[in-house]
Protein backbone atom coordinates (compact mmCIF):
# COMPACT_ATOMS: atom_id res chain seq x y z
CA UNK A 1 0.00 0.00 0.00
CA UNK A 2 1.49 3.54 -0.70
CA UNK A 3 -0.32 6.98 -1.60
CA UNK A 4 0.68 9.98 -2.58
CA UNK A 5 1.10 11.42 0.80
CA UNK A 6 3.66 8.40 1.48
CA UNK A 7 5.50 8.89 -1.31
CA UNK A 8 6.22 12.75 -0.79
CA UNK A 9 7.20 11.94 3.22
CA UNK A 10 9.32 8.89 2.03
CA UNK A 11 11.25 11.10 -0.81
CA UNK A 12 11.29 13.95 2.24
CA UNK A 13 13.58 12.35 4.14
CA UNK A 14 16.63 11.82 1.34
CA UNK A 15 16.21 15.19 0.06
CA UNK A 16 14.44 18.68 -0.14
CA UNK A 17 11.64 19.56 -2.21
CA UNK A 18 9.17 22.20 -3.23
CA UNK A 19 5.09 21.97 -2.76
CA UNK A 20 3.03 23.65 -4.84
CA UNK A 21 -0.30 23.53 -4.21
CA UNK A 22 -3.61 25.09 -6.16
CA UNK A 23 -4.86 27.71 -3.32
CA UNK A 24 -7.92 28.45 -5.81
CA UNK A 25 -9.65 28.66 -9.33
CA UNK A 26 -11.82 30.54 -11.64
CA UNK A 27 -14.07 28.86 -14.42
CA UNK A 28 -12.65 25.72 -16.28
CA UNK A 29 -9.21 24.04 -14.80
CA UNK A 30 -7.70 20.80 -14.30
CA UNK A 31 -7.67 20.35 -10.74
CA UNK A 32 -9.71 21.86 -7.76
CA UNK A 33 -8.12 23.55 -4.97
CA UNK A 34 -6.47 21.68 -2.33
CA UNK A 35 -4.40 19.61 -5.26
CA UNK A 36 -0.81 19.65 -4.78
CA UNK A 37 2.79 17.99 -6.45
CA UNK A 38 5.63 17.80 -4.93
CA UNK A 39 8.73 18.95 -7.23
CA UNK A 40 11.93 17.36 -6.24
CA UNK A 41 15.34 18.28 -8.06
CA UNK A 42 14.30 15.19 -10.75
CA UNK A 43 10.95 13.93 -10.97
CA UNK A 44 7.55 14.55 -9.71
CA UNK A 45 5.03 13.52 -6.99
CA UNK A 46 1.86 13.35 -7.26
CA UNK A 47 -0.25 16.16 -10.59
CA UNK A 48 -1.50 19.39 -10.29
CA UNK A 49 -3.02 18.58 -13.43
CA UNK A 50 -0.17 18.35 -16.46
CA UNK A 51 -0.03 19.88 -19.49
CA UNK A 52 1.69 23.39 -20.16
CA UNK A 53 0.98 24.52 -16.82
CA UNK A 54 2.62 21.39 -14.77
CA UNK A 55 5.51 22.18 -17.25
CA UNK A 56 6.06 25.82 -16.10
CA UNK A 57 4.86 25.07 -12.27
CA UNK A 58 8.01 22.79 -12.45
CA UNK A 59 10.16 25.21 -13.69
CA UNK A 60 9.76 27.76 -11.22
CA UNK A 61 10.04 25.28 -8.35
CA UNK A 62 13.12 23.56 -9.54
CA UNK A 63 14.37 27.47 -9.72
CA UNK A 64 13.42 28.21 -5.88
CA UNK A 65 14.91 24.61 -4.98
CA UNK A 66 18.07 26.07 -6.45
CA UNK A 67 18.04 29.12 -5.28
CA UNK A 68 18.20 31.22 -8.37
CA UNK A 69 14.18 32.98 -7.61
CA UNK A 70 12.17 33.31 -4.81
CA UNK A 71 8.63 33.18 -5.44
CA UNK A 72 6.44 35.01 -2.77
CA UNK A 73 2.30 35.32 -1.85
CA UNK A 74 -0.03 32.94 -4.41
CA UNK A 75 0.66 33.22 -8.49
CA UNK A 76 -1.99 33.52 -10.92
CA UNK A 77 -1.36 31.42 -14.19
CA UNK A 78 -4.25 32.08 -16.99
CA UNK A 79 -4.91 29.09 -19.02
CA UNK A 80 -5.71 30.07 -21.97
CA UNK A 81 -3.50 32.33 -24.20
CA UNK A 82 -0.39 32.36 -21.95
CA UNK A 83 -0.39 28.47 -21.79
CA UNK A 84 -1.89 26.93 -24.39
CA UNK A 85 -4.39 25.60 -22.41
CA UNK A 86 -8.00 25.26 -23.42
CA UNK A 87 -9.40 25.10 -19.87
CA UNK A 88 -9.63 28.62 -20.01
CA UNK A 89 -10.10 29.43 -16.60
CA UNK A 90 -7.45 30.46 -14.16
CA UNK A 91 -5.29 28.78 -11.61
CA UNK A 92 -3.88 30.22 -8.44
CA UNK A 93 -0.81 27.99 -7.08
CA UNK A 94 1.51 28.70 -4.16
CA UNK A 95 5.01 27.49 -3.89
CA UNK A 96 6.22 26.27 -0.29
CA UNK A 97 10.03 24.75 0.01
CA UNK A 98 9.88 21.80 2.25
CA UNK A 99 12.41 20.04 3.77
CA UNK A 100 12.48 16.67 6.42
CA UNK A 101 11.82 18.97 9.51
CA UNK A 102 8.19 19.30 8.06
CA UNK A 103 7.52 15.90 7.52
CA UNK A 104 5.21 15.91 10.42
CA UNK A 105 2.97 18.89 9.89
CA UNK A 106 2.78 17.75 6.39
CA UNK A 107 1.42 14.49 6.82
CA UNK A 108 -1.22 15.93 9.03
CA UNK A 109 -2.35 18.38 6.90
CA UNK A 110 -2.33 16.85 3.82
CA UNK A 111 -4.55 13.63 5.30
CA UNK A 112 -6.83 16.05 6.69
CA UNK A 113 -7.79 17.41 3.73
CA UNK A 114 -8.54 14.27 2.40
CA UNK A 115 -12.44 12.73 2.78
CA UNK A 116 -13.35 10.47 6.01
CA UNK A 117 -13.63 6.97 5.67
CA UNK A 118 -14.79 4.33 8.17
CA UNK A 119 -14.00 0.63 7.14
CA UNK A 120 -15.30 -1.77 9.78
CA UNK A 121 -13.66 -5.29 9.23
CA UNK A 122 -10.47 -7.02 8.44
CA UNK A 123 -11.13 -9.30 6.29
CA UNK A 124 -10.23 -10.31 2.35
CA UNK A 125 -12.53 -7.53 1.10
CA UNK A 126 -11.62 -4.67 3.58
CA UNK A 127 -7.83 -5.43 3.20
CA UNK A 128 -8.31 -5.54 -0.59
CA UNK A 129 -10.54 -2.21 -0.41
CA UNK A 130 -7.58 -0.30 2.10
CA UNK A 131 -5.25 -0.95 -0.41
CA UNK A 132 -7.11 0.64 -3.11
CA UNK A 133 -8.35 3.87 -1.14
CA UNK A 134 -4.58 4.52 -0.08
CA UNK A 135 -4.31 5.52 -3.63
CA UNK A 136 -7.28 7.65 -4.05
CA UNK A 137 -8.43 11.27 -1.97
CA UNK A 138 -9.47 9.41 1.19
CA UNK A 139 -8.53 9.34 5.11
CA UNK A 140 -9.63 6.03 6.11
CA UNK A 141 -10.29 4.55 9.82
CA UNK A 142 -10.06 0.97 9.49
CA UNK A 143 -12.12 -0.65 12.16
CA UNK A 144 -12.05 -4.49 13.49
CA UNK A 145 -13.15 -6.19 17.07
CA UNK A 146 -10.34 -8.73 16.03
CA UNK A 147 -7.03 -8.79 17.13
CA UNK A 148 -4.06 -8.95 14.48
CA UNK A 149 -6.09 -8.43 11.88
CA UNK A 150 -4.53 -5.41 10.38
CA UNK A 151 -1.19 -5.19 8.24
CA UNK A 152 2.27 -3.99 10.37
CA UNK A 153 2.79 -1.04 7.96
CA UNK A 154 -0.17 1.09 6.57
CA UNK A 155 0.07 4.25 4.93
CA UNK A 156 -0.05 7.72 6.42
CA UNK A 157 -3.79 7.67 5.23
CA UNK A 158 -4.99 4.50 7.18
CA UNK A 159 -5.73 4.42 10.94
CA UNK A 160 -6.58 1.30 12.45
CA UNK A 161 -8.52 0.61 15.54
CA UNK A 162 -9.65 -2.13 17.62
CA UNK A 163 -13.33 -1.76 19.16
CA UNK A 164 -14.87 -3.82 21.38
CA UNK A 165 -18.31 -3.91 20.82
CA UNK A 166 -17.02 -2.64 17.60
CA UNK A 167 -20.39 -0.59 16.82
CA UNK A 168 -19.12 1.74 19.94
CA UNK A 169 -16.66 3.43 17.39
CA UNK A 170 -19.63 4.49 15.38
CA UNK A 171 -19.92 7.65 18.13
CA UNK A 172 -16.55 9.13 17.00
CA UNK A 173 -16.38 9.02 13.46
CA UNK A 174 -15.34 12.23 11.97
CA UNK A 175 -18.13 14.43 10.60
CA UNK A 176 -18.85 13.44 7.10
CA UNK A 177 -17.76 10.07 6.97
CA UNK A 178 -18.37 7.64 4.70
CA UNK A 179 -18.93 4.59 6.28
CA UNK A 180 -18.36 0.84 4.65
CA UNK A 181 -19.69 -2.15 6.85
CA UNK A 182 -18.06 -5.64 5.62
CA UNK A 183 -17.12 -7.32 8.79
CA UNK A 184 -16.64 -11.39 9.32
CA UNK A 185 -19.97 -11.46 10.67
CA UNK A 186 -23.64 -10.53 10.19
CA UNK A 187 -24.29 -9.80 13.90
CA UNK A 188 -21.07 -7.29 14.15
CA UNK A 189 -22.81 -6.00 10.51
CA UNK A 190 -26.24 -5.73 11.79
CA UNK A 191 -25.10 -3.84 15.53
CA UNK A 192 -22.79 -1.41 13.46
CA UNK A 193 -26.03 -0.33 10.67
CA UNK A 194 -28.11 -0.04 13.94
CA UNK A 195 -25.56 2.56 15.31
CA UNK A 196 -25.28 4.33 11.98
CA UNK A 197 -28.79 4.62 12.03
CA UNK A 198 -28.83 6.00 15.84
CA UNK A 199 -26.33 8.32 14.38
CA UNK A 200 -27.93 9.81 11.39
CA UNK A 201 -30.79 10.59 13.84
CA UNK A 202 -28.71 12.15 16.10
CA UNK A 203 -26.40 14.38 14.03
CA UNK A 204 -27.63 13.30 10.32
CA UNK A 205 -23.62 13.77 9.34
CA UNK A 206 -23.28 10.52 7.26
CA UNK A 207 -23.37 10.93 3.91
CA UNK A 208 -22.93 7.16 2.46
CA UNK A 209 -23.44 4.44 4.79
CA UNK A 210 -22.59 0.93 2.63
CA UNK A 211 -23.45 -2.71 4.06
CA UNK A 212 -21.25 -5.45 1.78
CA UNK A 213 -24.16 -8.79 1.22
CA UNK A 214 -26.89 -9.49 -1.48
CA UNK A 215 -30.17 -8.43 -1.58
CA UNK A 216 -31.70 -11.27 0.45
CA UNK A 217 -28.91 -10.18 3.60
CA UNK A 218 -30.77 -6.53 3.59
CA UNK A 219 -33.85 -8.17 3.29
CA UNK A 220 -33.32 -10.15 6.02
CA UNK A 221 -32.17 -6.92 8.15
CA UNK A 222 -34.42 -4.33 6.63
CA UNK A 223 -37.48 -7.03 8.68
CA UNK A 224 -35.69 -6.83 11.66
CA UNK A 225 -34.47 -3.24 11.57
CA UNK A 226 -38.03 -1.90 10.85
CA UNK A 227 -39.10 -4.55 14.06
CA UNK A 228 -36.67 -2.32 16.07
CA UNK A 229 -38.43 1.18 15.37
CA UNK A 230 -36.83 2.32 12.27
CA UNK A 231 -38.73 3.78 9.27
CA UNK A 232 -38.87 2.81 5.53
CA UNK A 233 -37.08 6.57 5.13
CA UNK A 234 -33.91 5.70 7.28
CA UNK A 235 -33.45 2.43 5.64
CA UNK A 236 -33.36 4.45 2.31
CA UNK A 237 -30.28 6.01 3.69
CA UNK A 238 -28.29 2.54 3.65
CA UNK A 239 -26.86 0.97 0.42
CA UNK A 240 -26.86 -2.49 -0.01
CA UNK A 241 -25.96 -4.19 -1.77
CA UNK A 242 -22.54 -1.88 -2.31
CA UNK A 243 -20.48 -1.31 -5.46
CA UNK A 244 -21.21 0.41 -9.23
CA UNK A 245 -23.64 -1.99 -10.76
CA UNK A 246 -22.68 -4.15 -13.73
CA UNK A 247 -19.29 -5.41 -12.08
CA UNK A 248 -20.34 -8.88 -10.95
CA UNK A 249 -17.02 -10.62 -10.16
CA UNK A 250 -17.11 -11.37 -6.30
CA UNK A 251 -13.15 -11.56 -6.14
CA UNK A 252 -12.20 -9.29 -3.42
CA UNK A 253 -10.23 -7.23 -5.61
CA UNK A 254 -13.29 -6.68 -8.30
CA UNK A 255 -15.34 -5.95 -5.16
CA UNK A 256 -13.21 -3.32 -3.96
CA UNK A 257 -13.15 -1.44 -7.18
CA UNK A 258 -16.60 -1.30 -7.30
CA UNK A 259 -16.83 -0.03 -3.53
CA UNK A 260 -14.82 2.74 -4.28
CA UNK A 261 -15.98 3.50 -7.90
CA UNK A 262 -19.75 4.00 -5.81
CA UNK A 263 -17.61 6.30 -2.83
CA UNK A 264 -16.00 8.57 -5.80
CA UNK A 265 -19.63 8.85 -7.35
CA UNK A 266 -20.88 9.69 -3.75
CA UNK A 267 -18.81 13.15 -3.45
CA UNK A 268 -19.98 14.20 -6.42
Amino acid sequence: MSGAVDQLLARLRREDGVLVRVESTQGSAPREAGTWMAVWAEGLTATIGGGQLEFQATQEARELLDGKRAIDGIQRYPLGPSLGQCCGGVMFLSYQRITAADASALQRELVAQLQPVALFGGGHVGAALARLLAGLPFAVRWIDSRDGVFPDELPAQIDTEHSEPVQDAVAALAPGSRVLIMSFSHAEDFDVVIACLKRLRDRNDLPYIGLIGSKTKWATFSHRLEARGFTAKELARITCPIGVPGITGKEPEVIAVAVAAQLLQSLG
